[in-house]
């Protein structure tokens, strides 16, 4: 199953760090937050990668020059200025009509992947999102008592706890939701797939840190470390 990993963005909230590398090559400890992600999945079974380029997409092409994996890695080019549905929609003829894997080049987790997966499988609905429980600054879900996502709503004050974790299986019927590359994926496609009935929550309660911030990124080295 293919891997999609949204590794395009400006990272505008760490520019103190990402004036000079995109978010995803900014290191934990030895290593790219990307590659820890990558690792994650592949510990799993997962090890064909379509990564999603834009601001300085040509760092992220050289450190895979240099170094190689046993994975298969595939570097596209989804433009400076898209948005994250619009990236995604770029690669709809890489992933074809296959069930696929999404996820952001900013987060890490214990998330067992195959769990995700077979939750996926069992509920038939287009898309599962994973819900976490961190600070009230990204995405929130209201789910009911079955694990369907009834509101999609981006960055609001929360009041729930469980917030968009940002780790996706996705139908690939779910391109046609996106119209271009201004698309934000958080926006109308998941708000419209929710009030379809078509989005469901696999609820997790473990490790999940994602480095929004310079600061975020010295806690998790700090959480590592000890």
């Amino acid at each position: 199953m293919k891997v999609v990993i949204l590794a395009g963005g400006l990272g505008t909230r760490m520019s103190e760090v990402t004036k000079t590398i995109p978010k995803p090559m900014v290191k934990i400890l030895d290593k790219p937050i990307l590659i820890h992600i990558m690792e994650h999945y592949y510990k799993f079974g997962f090890d064909e990668f379509y990564i999603a380029l834009g601001y300085k997409g040509n760092i992220i092409r050289n450190y895979f020059k240099k170094n190689r994996f046993d994975w298969k890695v595939h570097l596209i080019e989804t433009g400076k200025n898209s948005m994250t549905g619009g990236r995604l929609k770029r690669l709809k003829k890489f992933i074809g009509e296959d069930t696929f894997l999404l996820t952001y080049g900013d987060a890490v987790t214990d998330l067992n992947i195959n769990k995700v997966l077979e939750f996926h499988k069992k509920h038939g609905k287009m898309v599962t999102v994973t819900g976490v429980r961190p600070p009230a600054r990204f995405g929130e879900l209201t789910i009911n008592e079955k694990n369907e996502v009834l509101e999609f709503k981006e960055k609001p004050n929360t009041h729930a706890g469980w917030i968009n974790g940002g780790f996706f299986v996705i139908e690939p019927e779910f391109f046609n939701y996106i119209e271009s590359d201004n698309t934000i994926l958080e926006k109308e496609p998941l708000e419209k797939v929710a009030k379809n009935n078509q989005l469901m929550a696999y609820l997790h309660d473990g490790f999940w840190h994602c480095i929004d911030t310079k600061r975020d990124k010295d806690n998790l080295e700090e959480f590592i470390n000890s």
